[in-house]
């Protein structure tokens, strides 16, 4: 069988896209080593998506380098040299003549920010975190070597281009929000990722020769973006998106282990179809492992933030109302709803040998269809649809009434538990993230999962829990924005690391050369 047109054009995308080793930037491993040990537990503080924390510690780290000001020439050294210290790149494959390139980016982003604070009063958004986004999405650009999943995103993107209409749009909308869904949904890009693609789908790659045209234009440019990242149809067309992307995972990794070596296995249906089985076989495995750092992370960061929240909040009320502290509910504040975490994660399954096989039969299609046809085509409209009054009155209710009978079910058990108030709220705000983080671990463990139709419990755990899920979302937005230890970390901690990271480097190359002296 012939490949497709577009299939045809990723592949040969990937032929062209080898990286080649290079002359690397040395550096020492026992410093490598304990600076990714810092990283590790610096990041379980942080729960964030995987495929966005090398992005987030090169935000991290420019905050920290540009919080006395400063230049590209100074900073983009040690930045390069930290982010290979905790192994964020292979330090094989960055040169040092990228240092040079970042340098010469972190100036021009410099300037970007210097004119935007001339036209502040114009831009409804902090100037500051905003180039801290785009800056930090840039160099990880710059950095990572790896482009399938830009080159699947584009591939994917193309695909879809076919599959949704949004009726009484334009075409364009309709192209940047299937753009916006795959890179969030396919790639797991965050809102730092996502407004830079954004940026440079409208300005370009920013340069010396159109900085002043940015400039002029990026008021009015920035109000368009806000109203992409806002748009009422995002979640539906991201949602659609999502149920599309097993198979293009799998694929994935398949091109990345045959690189320019690819086409020659897709002329080979048998070879095709085992690579494609192990692939999928190798990748469930994966699963539990995310599965379990998934919840070591969310552990970590719930049992830190609770301690806090305990003994700050809930011990002070024990004392001034009671004279002393329930510990009873206090231990139960702090370690049921983690523990409620895990058990319920012990149910979480990785897909079979059916799913396989559905990944299989997709693949062949995208592959060698003109035009694959994927699902059902999705086909929505801005105009809120008319319901009759009494079914969208029934709908608030009966939403109401799962909020209802979840958390009242809840507080009542704490009640003949004789918590106080302050202890059920703690315990209720906390067991609520505990949701929304299983939620997303249950996510992790479907994301190779070709569903063809959903199991007859859904609709009655969705009516249960999804309201749990959802006030857990919005505290955990909201305590990720408050999040103390972060702070201590990064700005009192990290910093005099880093500098004992660097100092130890010095000395260990010193005793080096020494050693080399002696023949």
């Amino acid at each position: 069988m012939n490949l497709s047109r577009l299939a045809n054009l990723l592949v040969s995308a990937f032929e062209k896209n080898e990286i080649q080793p290079a002359h690397g930037i040395d550096i020492n491993p026992v410093i490598s080593e304990l600076a990714s040990w810092y990283e590790k537990l610096r990041n379980a503080m942080d729960y964030r998506e995987e495929e966005v924390v090398r992005r987030a510690a090169i935000e991290r780290i420019l905050k920290r380098r540009l919080f006395f000001w400063g230049s590209g020439e100074k900073i983009a050294p040690p930045l390069i040299r930290e982010l290979l210290w905790a192994r964020y790149f292979p330090e094989s494959i960055i040169e040092e003549s990228e240092v040079a390139k970042v340098a010469r980016t972190i100036n021009l982003y410099l300037k970007l920010r210097e004119e935007l604070h001339k036209k502040e009063k114009e831009i409804p958004t902090n100037i500051d975190e905003l180039i801290y986004y785009l800056l930090s999405a840039k160099i990880e650009t710059m950095l990572n070597k790896d482009k399938s999943m830009d080159l699947f995103s584009t591939f994917l993107f193309h695909i879809l281009q076919d599959h949704i209409s949004i009726l009484d749009d334009t075409p364009q909308n309709r192209d940047l929000q299937i753009f916006l869904a795959v890179r969030r949904s396919f790639a797991k890009d965050d809102i730092a990722f996502l407004k830079f693609r954004l940026f440079e789908q409208y300005f370009g790659e920013l340069k010396e020769d159109n900085l002043a045209s940015i400039v002029a234009n990026f008021p009015k440019v920035y109000k368009d973006m806000e109203k992409q990242l806002a748009y009422p149809l995002k979640d539906r067309i991201a949602s659609y998106v999502k149920k599309q992307i097993p198979s293009f995972l799998i694929m994935v990794e398949i091109f990345r282990k045959k690189k320019s070596d690819v086409r020659s296995l897709i002329a080979k249906p048998e070879e095709l179809k085992n690579a494609i089985y192990k692939a999928a076989e190798e990748r469930y495995k994966t699963i539990a492992v995310k599965v379990r750092n998934g919840i070591i992370r969310a552990v970590f960061f719930i049992l830190l933030t609770k301690v806090i929240f305990a003994f700050s909040i809930e011990a002070t009320y024990d004392n001034l109302v009671f004279g002393h502290i329930v510990w009873k509910s206090l231990a139960i504040n702090i370690f049921i709803p983690p523990l409620i975490m895990v058990l319920i994660s012990l149910f979480i399954r990785t897909p079979d040998i059916k799913n396989t096989n559905r990944i299989y039969a997709k693949i062949q299609n995208i592959l060698f269809t003109e035009k694959p046809l994927l699902d059902k085509p999705l086909v929505i409209t801005l105009k809120p649809e008319k319901r009759n009054p009494i079914l969208d009155f029934a709908f608030k209710f009966f939403w109401l009434l799962a909020f209802a009978i979840s958390f009242g079910a809840i507080l009542f058990v704490l009640d003949k538990l004789q918590f106080n108030i302050v202890s059920k709220g703690i315990f209720v705000f906390f067991l609520a993230i505990v949701s929304f983080f299983t939620y997303r671990i249950s996510q992790t463990a479907n994301v190779y999962a070709v569903w063809e139709k959903e199991a007859l419990t859904t609709p009655i755990i969705d009516f249960l829990f999804m309201p749990i899920v959802q006030v857990g979302r919005r505290f955990t937005e909201g305590l990720s924005q408050i999040n103390i230890f972060l702070y201590v970390f990064d700005y009192l901690i990290e910093t005099p690391f880093k500098e004992l990271f660097g100092f130890l480097e010095q000395w260990f190359f010193f005793l080096r050369t020494k050693r080399e002296e002696l023949g």
